[in-house]
Formats: structure tokens, sequence, C-alpha cells
């Protein structure tokens, strides 16, 4: 499918201030920790000056066990989580926080007819929807699938058949559908990839969630090699060529309106090159590297992230902007303490956008 050319005019000035801030409830503090609460997090965040969260659904279950003194509580319980998200939904707005997304669902789309993995992807979506509506939360975010399961279809067509699908069910409630590359999924590991898929949806209320790690990792970087990067045949020079015609490509032909938010994260350099194999979780290396090795901005990464935060902006975006990092380093250079986190996220997160448009 070519790619038209959408953006020809001028992006409207940049007014940070004016761009909505937000942190993924998962990034602040150890992922999948129980040191850190719900509550303690959404008031490091508001603290700090976001007036947004995405809502993590290892996060939400966290919260229900603590509101409901259980010592567990099944994933797919989804009456209780979806009681357990009108209360998170009234802690965020005593705190004024906005809940701008539910994430991550995963796995969902390219699962062949007839088989139990499409049938449970079809039902964990008819539940996810109901915490959305007891949450008052508008949007999901669907991560590409990354499945190398010969079960699931690499055909385009079939993956958007079934968002499409998707769609039409969030958008009985007035949901959106913001889909996002991965770059260690089989099916859509890049941006325009994903993109492609959005545009065969043709469904108003299904665009992109973009993400400065998922591109600059996928496209520049990668854990695999000692130096850290991407290898071609031209060397580096050749490296920054492709990543800068790509980023020219997104600002050229993805409308601003079809970007439904932007994460940022960086990512280390890894000390020793990451086997190109699985691991024991069945992860490929970029999912390792994702896990664990995304700290903020301008806090230790290599990236050029700089460059994709503003080529997003670029295209005349101006909506959500959202933390989202894996800094298994946290406890070491934060000492625990959320609210300095927190902070520091928003001071490198205006520094971040306000040095993007310079590229």
């Amino acid at each position: 499918m070519s790619s038209p050319t959408h953006n020809t005019q001028a992006s409207p000035p940049l007014d940070i201030s004016q761009i909505p801030l937000a942190f993924a409830s998962c990034s602040i503090g150890p992922p999948n920790s129980t040191k850190y609460t719900l509550h303690q997090k959404i008031e490091a965040i508001r603290n700090a000056g976001f007036n947004g969260i995405e809502l993590s659904f290892p996060d939400l279950i966290a919260y229900a066990k603590l509101h409901f003194a259980r010592e567990s509580v099944d994933e797919n319980d989804y009456p209780l989580l979806a009681e357990a998200a009108v209360a998170v939904r009234t802690l965020c707005d005593r705190h004024q926080i906005t809940i701008m997304v539910l994430q991550p669902f995963s796995n969902f789309e390219g699962w062949a007819e007839g088989t139990a993995e499409r049938e449970d992807a079809f039902r964990r979506a008819k539940g996810w929807i109901e915490i959305m509506k007891a949450g008052g939360i508008k949007m999901l975010q669907v991560g590409s699938t990354d499945s190398a399961e010969d079960k699931i279809t690499d055909d385009k067509e079939k993956l958007a058949a079934d968002l499409r699908q998707l769609a039409d069910m969030l958008g009985e409630h007035g949901f959106k559908l913001a889909y996002e590359n991965w770059c260690w999924a089989t099916r859509a590991p890049y941006w325009k990839d994903v993109w492609e898929i959005v545009r065969l949806v043709d469904r108003e209320n299904v665009g992109l969630c973009l993400d400065t790690f998922q591109t600059a990792g996928g496209e520049w970087g990668d854990p695999t090699t000692q130096s850290g990067l991407m290898t071609f045949d031209g060397g580096k020079e050749d490296l920054d060529r492709r990543y800068k015609q790509s980023l020219e490509e997104l600002i050229r032909t993805v409308p601003a309106e079809k970007i439904f938010f932007l994460q940022i994260s960086d990512a280390y350099k890894m000390d020793g090159a990451l086997k190109d194999e699985e691991n024991e979780d069945g992860l490929r290396p970029r999912g390792q590297w994702s896990h664990d090795w995304r700290p903020l901005p301008y806090d230790g990464g290599y990236l050029p992230i700089e460059e994709f935060a503003g080529a997003v902006l670029k295209t005349g975006f101006r909506g959500w902007v959202s933390v989202e990092v894996f800094d298994g380093k946290f406890e070491d250079k934060y000492n625990g303490d959320l609210v300095w986190f927190a902070r520091d996220a928003m001071r490198e997160t205006r520094k971040l956008l306000a040095k993007g448009l310079s590229h």
C-alpha cells in the first residue's frame, strides 16, 4: 500500500504548556512491584504536575487485591476488576487525574478462526471494555501481536479485519483504539506497519500510539550488537540515513489526528550484547531490552529519541504525551523515591519536547 502525503503545511507553534502530559502507572517504580500502591503512584504523578495516567492492567489487579483485601485476583474476573476500576476512577477524580488509556492489550489480532486463542482474545476484549466503561476510560492501547505461533496470520488484511471488529465493539461506547508497534513484535514491529494496518482498518476511532523507544530501538538501536547499533553495509552513515528517511516519511504521511498519543523513554546500551534468541520467558532480545532497560530521556540512554519526538510533533500532533519507562536501575538511582522520579520525568519530558522540534 502506498503512503499518501498529508502534512504539507507548517505545524502550529509549539506551546509545551498546552500539551497534556501523562505517566504510565506501570512505569513509576519497578514493573510488577507490590512495593508501591497505585494511590502512592497517582499522588507522586500529580505532585509532579502530570494531569493523566495510563492505567496498566497489572496495576489494576494489584489495586483490586488491596481494595478488596484479597490475596489474589484472577485476571479474568472482569466484574470484580470493573468494580475496582470504579474505585480507581474515584481516586483519580479526587487527584484531578485523567485515566487517558487502559493498557497493554496484547496478542489480540490474527488468530485463526475456530481456535481457542481467538475465542479468548474476544472474551478478553469484552472484559476489558467492561472495565473501561466502569472506569470512565475512553481509549484502549493495543500492542502489535508478538506471538510467533503459526496460528497467527501475517496477512495484514486479516489483522486489520480483527482490529476493525474490535474498533466497532469499542465504538459502540464512544471508545478509541490506539494501535502500537512493539519493536520485538512478529507481525507489525515498525511504525509503518501499524500505520498500514490502521489505514486498512479504516475506522475513525482507530489511530496510532507511537513510542520513542519502539521506533528508535527498532530502526536504529540493537541490543544484540556490541555497538548497540543496527548494522548495514554502509555503516553508521547508512543507518542514520535510513532512520532520517523513516522519520521524514512519518512527517509526510501520518496526519496528526491519527496519532492518539506519544509514549517516551530511552534505552541503555547493554554492557554485553544480548544473545539473539528467546530467553526463558520466551522474550526475544528487544522484548528483554524493553522490559528492564528503558530509562527517562537524558538519564543514561543513547537512542536518537529527540529526532523521533520531533518528527511526531512536526506532523502537527499536540495530543497526550506519556512517560512509559522500565528502568531496572530505579531503586539504585532514585532510592525508591517516587516523587523525585516523577519530578525528574516532568523536567526531562519538557526538555525532550522543547528540543525535539530543533531536529
